[in-house]
């Protein structure tokens, strides 16, 4: 067994060549090292090695090993966070810089340059966005410095804390975004708010909840960019999916202005989710928003990039999810568009409704908030725990817990809500399937937006591969065209092994 490293943002011969310094000649004879001007020698070493007729196999192992270079958020959470391990989780490119850019106005607090800053992380599915507030919160972990994390998302911020050892102090530095009100907060109180799913701000910071005394006639983000000396908002514009979301980069320009702040904005574009597959992501855009055959869907993605697969059923689909999700250190999650009624009650027979129908198929959707103390006598977990607990795997999520949130695969039934038009060439939503009252009232203009944005979303949730279902079947015969099952061509040869699923043991549910 040999392993080599391939640098491929050093160039070798520079002045001064710190990594080929001849004090480290025994080091790099031991671990062969190449720069990124070294392409051709890295090859010849790759075919020296893999060249001899054993390289298709070798490779074929690799792809299906169960051992992935890209490490699970919430795994790394408790590293980062709990033993102050900021380098459990690598950024890499503008993830560097994005943490850069939020340092040195950091830096500048203590300096005469104390003015108020609000820095602006754009970036799509899997591009660090959260990993990088948990990066900058145990950089400053053990420092003077008053950081927050503030996030809409429960299910979210209640999964990273899961992560953390109970009595951690770390989890006081969790907060929901409605917390930062003038009655609580000084301004310029805090020294780092760091606020994550900003497309979800909203625009009030109070409800009828809110004691008298605490009330304000701030919108919710004025309530965090007056708090903080720095506010890092992290978001995705094409992530809104109701209209009571209105978080945007240009509200944020527009607060900071009010607030006399400076902005900064850096864009992420390389991402960890996908499998590293831009070529998947952009797939996936031109797919949900192409709007006529006037456009033609260009991008593709190589089946070695990306498993995307299209079923004949949902109870194919769910297997398959499940022997995934059986795999060891591999994790699955079913997921739908929200096209079914999700019960507030229990069914007469004492357990939660299987809302999700279809066919002979059914599965209840997560846990309902009121339903929490008896379904957990049931097997079941809150809504909040769906993502990561592991009974999880028996409940359908819908976009408002899967959103944040990252699998190893991730299977997503269609609903009829989006479907496909051969005539035009293009997907169509239909407001009438969808059961969201969130979407359906109020948001006629902004519906077709909206249910795009969902499914992209929880479409860009695995981080290996992502197993379709559509009730629609015009869209699963579109969507057969880049089943990668039918496509794992390597070499002129046809890698069969990668496309089939064991379900034998798919019966067997994790948690029961």
């Amino acid at each position: 067994m040999q392993g080599i490293a391939y640098c491929y943002n050093y160039r070798k011969g520079g002045k001064p060549d710190v990594l080929f310094d001849p004090k480290y000649a025994s080091l790099l004879k031991e671990f062969r090292t190449y720069a990124g001007n070294e392409v051709v020698e890295l090859a010849a070493t790759l075919r020296q090695w893999l060249g001899s007729g054993e390289g298709l196999s070798i490779f074929n192992k690799v792809q299906r090993s169960p051992i992935h270079p890209s490490s699970k958020l919430l795994e790394s959470a408790a590293k980062m966070l709990d033993e102050g391990k900021a380098d459990a989780f690598s950024l890499i490119a503008d993830q560097i810089v994005a943490r850069n850019c939020i340092l040195d106005r950091i830096r500048k607090l203590k300096g005469a340059d104390g003015q108020k800053a609000v820095i602006i992380i754009k970036g799509g599915p899997g591009t660090g966005k959260t990993v990088i507030a948990l990066h900058i919160m145990a950089l400053l972990s053990g420092q003077k410095y008053y950081v927050c994390y503030a996030t809409k998302s429960k299910s979210l911020m209640e999964g990273i804390k899961h992560q953390l050892r109970r009595g951690s102090r770390a989890k006081n530095l969790f907060h929901n975004i409605t917390s930062f009100l003038p009655a609580d907060y000084d301004e310029n109180e805090v020294d780092v708010l760091l606020v994550d799913e900003a497309h979800r701000l909203i625009k009030k910071a109070t409800d009828r909840y809110t004691p008298a005394q605490k009330l304000t006639n701030l919108s919710l983000i004025e309530t965090l960019v007056r708090s903080a000396k720095i506010s890092v908002f992290f978001i995705d514009d094409k992530q809104v999916i109701r209209g009571s979301e209105i978080g945007s980069t240009q509200l944020i320009r527009e607060t900071a202005k009010k607030f006399n702040a400076t902005i900064e904005e850096v864009t992420l574009k390389s991402q960890f989710r996908c499998n590293g597959s831009d070529n998947y992501l952009d797939w996936l855009d031109q797919v949900l928003y192409k709007d006529s055959n006037k456009k033609k869907v260009t991008k593709t993605f190589r089946p070695e990039d990306y498993e995307f697969r299209v079923f004949d059923s949902p109870q194919q689909l769910y297997q398959a999810i499940v022997a995934r999700n059986n795999e060891p250190g591999t994790t699955a999650r079913l997921c739908a568009g929200f096209c079914w009624p999700w019960s507030k009650t229990l069914g007469p027979d004492g357990n939660l409704v299987k809302d999700v129908h279809i066919g002979s198929f059914a599965m209840p959707w997560e846990t309902q908030e009121d339903l929490t103390s008896v379904a957990r006598k049931l097997g079941y977990v809150p809504w909040y725990e769906w993502a990561y607990q592991p009974s999880g795997i028996k409940q359908v999520g819908c976009i408002y817990t899967a959103q944040g949130f990252e699998f190893d695969y991730v299977g997503v039934i269609i609903g009829g809500d989006l479907t496909y038009d051969p005539e035009h060439d293009c997907l169509v939503t239909h407001i009438e399937a969808n059961k969201d009252s969130t979407l359906t009232k109020n948001n006629l203009g902004q519906f077709d937006t909206y249910v795009r944005n969902i499914y992209r979303v929880l479409l860009s949730r695995g981080m290996r591969g992502a197993y379709v279902y559509c009730c629609d079947p015009a869209l699963a015969g579109y969507l057969r065209t880049w089943d990668t099952s039918k496509h794992l061509l390597y070499e002129g040869r046809i890698d069969r092994s990668r496309g089939n699923l064991s379900v034998a043991d798919a019966s067997r549910i994790d948690g029961n």
